[in-house]
């Protein structure tokens, strides 16, 4: 079997270069295969003869040849997978449209590699590191290297290793001036590496991102089947509590039409307490199980949210007894204390727990709504604050009037203190006077 040479660089042309990656490629697939001799009719000859009819060669169908018998490179012994990807990209790099080309070569390299079971996905993420870094910022070809890259990190579940690059991501897309489409298969994708790479809060992330794009067709099978994926990843994180950023979809929206028992399931999770959630549970069977929820991590975090929500109303007193916090989430009193702190290590409130007086202090609140009501509640809170610092100016002026006359009446002591008493020389002068 000939061997290409590994080399960085290639040199050669286009027709010496191409003839021999066919050739090569004839014998990684075996009887058969006459990639060579079908490019040879395509290909210029070295030499014209004198008069005769020049003959230039049709790169495009030689490149179509080349790349479509590619997929054969896989099998190429480890020593020379490298090597002879680099040709076929710098071939496909003489084209006059190697956008053409290098999205096939790409699909290849996700593909296992036969030959290099172990090695195979560290080559290809090599080779298409090296071609990502060497097309142009601007170039939408990108795009489809950027893609590749994700589908092996995937695979291997290695999502931390692209995260670093992933902060560029916005400029990409804006340098590549992708389509929705393009943007939401890229966004899936990410979110797929993330959650095999153990990050949900960034797969969720991209998720949510893949949904905003279709929002100009909200109700469309795809945007259903995108939106119901997004809300099952929020109900079933642990750390997601505010479900606000999917009421504001449109496509969120329209389940109410299409899906009215997921509607309802949201809107509980958006302000509604632990009591509604079992009455839910009690009105729609085996709806939770059916739909492959983890019933104990919705349990869990309803109870979470309904702390937060008394919490909040204790907007007056600042303090909640334990017994009520045991009505609520439906919870043997001896485990309150558990819940609070469970609560204040997700954030959602900040507090002191007093066992003394069986009652939690409540320091700071999340909504988990934010409407007229809340705006009302700061408007209140605002007029009170200036109230206070009304006061506070006042009693600041009175402070300092008193102060300055304190000081005129200390100044003018020396002269007023028993009547006036002029100076030594008046005194003298009246004397003469007499």
């Amino acid at each position: 079997m000939p061997g290409i040479p590994k080399l960085s660089l290639v040199e050669g042309a286009f027709e010496e270069l191409s003839q021999e990656l066919a050739t090569y490629l004839d014998s990684l697939r075996g009887e058969g295969s006459n990639v060579a001799s079908e490019i040879t009719p395509l290909l210029a000859e070295p030499e014209q003869e004198e008069g005769g009819e020049s003959k230039t060669t049709d790169k495009d169908a030689v490149l179509k040849n080349l790349v479509t018998a590619s997929s054969a490179l896989n099998s190429a012994p480890e020593r020379e997978l490298q090597a002879a990807y680099n040709l076929l990209i710098h071939l496909i790099g003489q084209s006059p449209d190697p956008e053409m080309y290098l999205p096939p070569v790409c699909r290849y390299l996700t593909n296992p590699i036969t030959s290099s079971p172990q090695n195979g996905t560290g080559i290809a993420l090599g080779i298409l590191g090296t071609l990502f870094n060497t097309l142009q910022p601007d170039d939408e070809t990108r795009f489809h290297v950027l893609l590749a890259i994700v589908e092996l990190l995937k695979r291997t579940g290695n999502y931390e290793h692209i995260r670093p690059q992933l902060k560029n991501l916005d400029a990409w897309l804006k340098e590549w001036e992708m389509d929705p489409n393009q943007e939401r298969q890229l966004f899936r994708i990410l979110s797929e590496a993330a959650a095999t790479g153990g990050e949900p809060e960034e797969s969720y992330m991209y998720l949510l991102k893949a949904v905003r794009t279709l929002q100009e067709e909200a109700s469309s099978p795809q945007a259903r089947d995108l939106s119901l994926n997004a809300l099952k990843t929020a109900l079933q994180s642990e750390k997601h509590f505010d479900f606000q950023d999917l009421t504001s979809l449109d496509s969120i929206q329209a389940l109410r039409k299409s899906d009215e028992t997921w509607s309802e399931l949201l809107e509980l999770f958006v302000d509604q307490t632990y009591e509604d959630l079992e009455d839910f549970k009690d009105g729609n069977g085996s709806f939770i199980t059916d739909q492959g929820l983890n019933e104990d991590v919705l349990d869990k975090k309803m109870r979470l949210l309904t702390l937060a929500t008394l919490a909040a109303q204790a907007s007056d007193t600042r303090t909640i007894p334990y017994s009520q916090i045991s009505k609520a989430l439906r919870i043997p009193a001896e485990d309150v204390e558990m819940w609070v702190i469970d609560c204040i290590r997700c954030g959602l409130v900040e507090g002191k727990l007093s066992q003394q007086r069986e009652e939690f202090l409540v320091h700071r609140s999340t909504h988990r709504t934010f409407g007229e009501k809340q705006w009302r509640e700061i408007a209140s809170r605002l007029e009170t604050w200036r109230a206070s610092l009304t006061n506070v100016l006042v009693v600041v002026r009175q402070q300092k009037e008193e102060f300055v006359r304190e000081k005129e009446a200390e100044l003018a002591g020396p002269q007023t203190r028993g009547g006036y008493r002029p100076d030594r020389r008046q005194r003298n002068d009246n004397m003469e006077v007499v």
